[in-house]
């Protein structure tokens, strides 16, 4: 038995610890492999788990008792720290090793009824009255609870730590920790400013609510996702637990951030100085982050959602975590911008881009679109419509995209007519878009065939192109013929009904206007003055805009005329190869003319002056027959 009130140290000598007492040892305890040889005395009257094994053993003085604890929590570090305190030694609690050294009492049963002030019951007290109430020291302790955190859920260590910080979250900053520069003065503890070590009695308030991001990135996977829920529970704001888990994410998934941008500001941190990152599984922290993020909306938001779909297709998460994120992002795809939508292939697929992905997240969104639609009233107009301005930026994000994506060589016709269908038809009000898309992949792709080259033109309505796609359109050499003929068909209509509506107007307001003819009095005279003056100012300028249509209508007219006559001229040629005169040529008889074979000539000369010059034309051409006969 070692002798009491004695200081004594402790030495290592390969796996063994040895007491430097006087006296030999009398009781072996194994920890995973080192064996602490100490006596039986120091142990016994400290530890109950030791005391009721020794009784349970025959008593053989002669021999070393020898007893294995198995699963120790904190392994052999947290019983030498028991074990010096069953020595006399003065142990230190800190943060970092309090959670162990509580778990390692509590596994000893080093209760106070094997002496006042026993180890339990000292680490009990330092952790209720040290760490629960520091900021710093609950985020060291969560940290370092990781080796015994079976244990510390037993002892509810960790569910207590989980609901300090939650408390502090909610709480001023200023009013925990011990005196600190955080924001620029030094604080006492109770949060007022010091002035040459004096409590001026003024507090400070931080006005940023991100100050805890980073220092709760240093807990793992599994404590972070714990937390995050009972900050949840807690009533945090989703807003600062959105802002949390997107951190986290960016500090552990490397290519996140470069989809991100660069962050404004940097957070603030009180724990960090004295922390270390943690090594965490990418693909599950990843599977972890879409199973915290709550339901939020955000331009910001929305770009974080596709920069994770990134990420997941690159670390090949499953399948229900990747529908998840296409759901979430579905949900407001109407925030998305056209580069955060440029997906790569990461398969095995030759295009540039994973459309299939972009096309599942539209699919989504109509779904959505079509659900909100449905319990609010009905309305059936495009502009009245709740769903129409979502509907009308997603469709403008699309063509974009498709345009985008239409230089790709190996991109098939059809892809563009699916993702350009996957819309409803009334999310367009022009097919300006649309139709540039289509005109880029043409001419990527001059290979096409004509039957390809229509099917993918029939995704564009020609009736909403503007006049200046339909100009440019009438004119591309990229679309097929019967496309050019639709396109000059529709701008004549439009042409035409814009001529219309703009004679009905000039009739309505001088219909208007006339009744204004006969005032009363001199104001009267004065504002019909000044009413005649601004009628007259804009008939002047609906007569120009007139004008300008009325020719650009008889440019189109002529150049269409043109096109049906080369049509006919085509069409005849390929015709005139079956036609009997032909055949009687080629067998050597003699066809009398037809009257219909003189009517073009007679209809080319249709001018009374040309006519008569045809006629007197004639008669020479006779007579020089005659004279030439005459020689001959």
């Amino acid at each position: 038995m070692a002798p009491a009130g004695k200081v004594y140290g402790f030495r290592r000598e390969g796996n063994d610890w040895f007491c430097t007492a006087a006296l030999p040892s009398d009781i072996t305890i194994i920890v995973e492999n080192i064996n602490f040889r100490l006596h039986k005395f120091p142990l016994v009257s400290k530890c109950g788990k030791i005391a009721n094994k020794c009784k349970e053993s025959p008593s053989n003085e002669d021999r070393t008792f020898t007893l294995e604890l198995d699963d120790f929590p904190g392994g052999p570090d947290s019983f030498l720290v028991a074990a010096k305190f069953c020595y006399g030694v003065r142990v230190e609690l800190t943060p970092r090793n309090i959670v162990t050294v509580y778990c390692a009492a509590d596994f000893l049963e080093m209760t106070d009824e094997y002496g006042e002030g026993n180890l339990l019951s000292k680490s009990e007290s330092y952790f209720h009255k040290n760490v629960l109430r520091n900021w710093k020291d609950c985020i060291l302790a969560l940290q370092s609870s990781e080796a015994v955190i079976t244990y510390a859920e037993k002892l509810q260590i960790i569910s207590k730590c989980l609901n300090a910080l939650s408390m502090m979250v909610c709480t001023d900053p200023s009013l925990f920790g011990w005196p600190m520069k955080m924001y620029g003065s030094l604080q006492s503890p109770g949060g007022s400013i010091l002035w040459n070590g004096i409590n001026t009695g003024a507090r400070i308030r931080s006005s940023e609510s991100d100050w805890w991001f980073e220092d709760i990135s240093y807990l793992s996977v599994g404590v972070f996702e714990r937390l995050i829920r009972t900050m949840e529970s807690r009533g945090v704001r989703s807003e600062n637990l959105a802002g949390a888990i997107m951190h986290y994410a960016r500090k552990y998934l490397p290519g996140l951030g470069r989809w991100q941008g660069v962050q404004s500001g940097k957070t603030r941190t009180v724990a960090s100085f004295s922390l270390t990152p943690v090594i965490v599984d990418q693909r599950v922290l990843l599977e972890s982050i879409v199973n915290l993020l709550p339901d939020k909306k955000g331009r910001s938001f929305c770009r974080f959602l596709l920069g994770l779909l990134r990420v997941a297709f690159i670390l090949g998460v499953n399948h229900t975590c990747r529908d998840a994120l296409e759901r979430r992002i579905g949900m407001q795809l109407e925030l998305a911008t056209l580069d955060s939508l440029l997906i790569p292939t990461y398969s095995d697929s030759d295009t540039l881009y994973d459309t299939d992905c972009v096309e599942r997240i539209v699919h989504y969104f109509v779904s959505l679109e079509s659900k909100a639609s449905s319990f609010s009233p009905a309305s059936f107009e495009l502009e009245t419509s709740p769903s129409a301005g979502p509907l009308t930026k997603v469709a403008k994000l699309i063509d974009a995209y498709i345009a985008e994506v239409a230089s790709d060589v190996n991109l098939k016709p059809r892809k563009i007519c699916s993702l350009a269908e996957a819309l409803p038809d009334t999310s367009r009000v022009l097919h300006d878009g649309l139709y540039r898309a289509v005109d880029i992949y043409l001419k990527a792709h001059p290979w096409l065939s004509d039957k390809d080259k229509e099917e993918l033109c029939n995704v564009i309505d020609y009736q909403r192109l503007s006049i200046d796609a339909c100009a440019h359109a009438s004119q591309n050499e990229r679309l097929p013929l019967r496309v050019v003929l639709q396109v000059l068909f529709f701008e004549q209509m439009q042409l035409r009904t814009a001529l219309a509506g703009c004679l009905n107007v000039l009739d309505t307001e001088s219909a208007a206007v006339g009744p204004v003819s006969a005032p009363s009095n001199m104001a009267g005279q004065i504002v019909q003055r000044d009413g005649w003056v601004a009628v007259v100012r804009e008939n002047q300028v609906l007569k120009v805009d007139m004008e300008k249509m009325r020719s650009r209508v008889g440019e189109l007219e002529e150049e269409f005329s043109k096109i049906k006559q080369e049509m006919r001229r085509v069409a005849k040629s390929h015709s005139s190869l079956s036609s009997p005169r032909l055949v009687a040529r080629k067998i050597g008889c003699k066809l009398l003319p037809r009257p219909s074979d003189a009517q073009p000539d007679h209809a080319e000369s249709s001018d009374p002056t040309a006519r008569k010059s045809v006629e007197h034309a004639q008669p020479s051409r006779h007579f020089r027959h005659r004279k030439s006969s005459s020689l001959v």
